[in-house]
């Protein structure tokens, strides 16, 4: 048994080492039409790290014919199934600019976007790829109202811009979260007059509310009956919007106990 096992472990090693020479000796080819093929065996069997380094080796081989348009978007593809986003955003970009009447370039324009949006990060960190994204994303919507991927693109926009909103409002509300309530009050008026559409906008109103509200009551006496009245107004606001938001019980009590503390302003005049 011991000696089979041995025989089979030759073997096996024997079929690896065959298939590295053969990869290797197709890689060094100048054979355009055998590493082509290789690399499309390769690219079915889902070896993409392998296919990538073929395909942008015959790129060279295949550059200004026929076949050029097909290697340098699978080369893309096999990058892009790789993993390796960026490298395949760079192969995609260049793509699209060489190849405009390549029956791949809808494709194409749409992986380099994908591409881009895969190399996004969370809203919490550095937004300048969402904004870049979401940038040329724009343009392809605009560009191309009829393409196949509008629908998919649309989603891809939808995500970033809700990235970019939660961050606006995140970055408000901690101020509140460390309770330094007049710079919240600010920060959070602050998001909405720089993007009034933004859909954290029940909970901006919210919290912009809560932070004058919280302002007034630790305020000194003679400031109060002014703080408070920013708060009626701000309270106003939520509930003209939002009638049956789900903080209107919470805002309802605070309104009521607040209009008895103006009362008690008013009558000691």
């Amino acid at each position: 048994m011991k000696t089979k096992a041995i025989i089979i472990s030759i073997v096996l090693l024997g079929a690896l080492t065959a298939c590295k020479s053969q990869y290797e000796m197709i890689l060094n080819s100048s054979d355009a039409g055998e590493k082509y093929k290789y690399a499309m065996e390769l690219f079915e069997k889902e070896r993409y790290g392998k296919a990538a380094e073929l395909f942008e080796s015959l790129s060279m081989l295949t550059k200004g014919t026929d076949q050029d348009d097909t290697v340098q978007f699978f080369w893309g593809m096999s990058n892009y199934k790789y993993g390796d986003y960026t490298t395949a955003e760079s192969n995609f970009t260049t793509f699209i600019a060489t190849f405009p009447l390549s029956s791949f370039f809808d494709e194409a324009q749409y992986l380099r976007l994908d591409c881009m949006y895969r190399g996004t990060y969370r809203y919490e960190l550095d937004p300048l790829p969402t904004q870049k994204a979401l940038s040329a994303m724009r343009v392809f919507q605009m560009e191309n109202p009829s393409s196949i991927y509008r629908e998919k693109v649309f989603t891809l926009i939808d995500d970033l811009e809700d990235r970019l909103d939660m961050k606006a409002y995140k970055a408000a509300h901690l101020y509140y979260h460390m309770e330094d309530y007049l710079a919240a009050h600010y920060a959070l008026k602050n998001v909405l007059r720089d993007n009034a559409e933004n859909r954290y906008r029940e909970d901006i109103l919210y919290y912009t509310a809560m932070s004058a509200y919280k302002y007034a009551l630790n305020s000194i006496a003679d400031k109060q009956k002014e703080r408070y009245m920013e708060f009626v107004d701000d309270y106003l606001n939520v509930i003209s919007e939002y009638p049956e938001t789900k903080y209107r019980k919470e805002l309802d009590n605070l309104y009521q106990k607040v209009q008895k503390i103006l009362k008690k302003h008013e009558d000691n005049g």
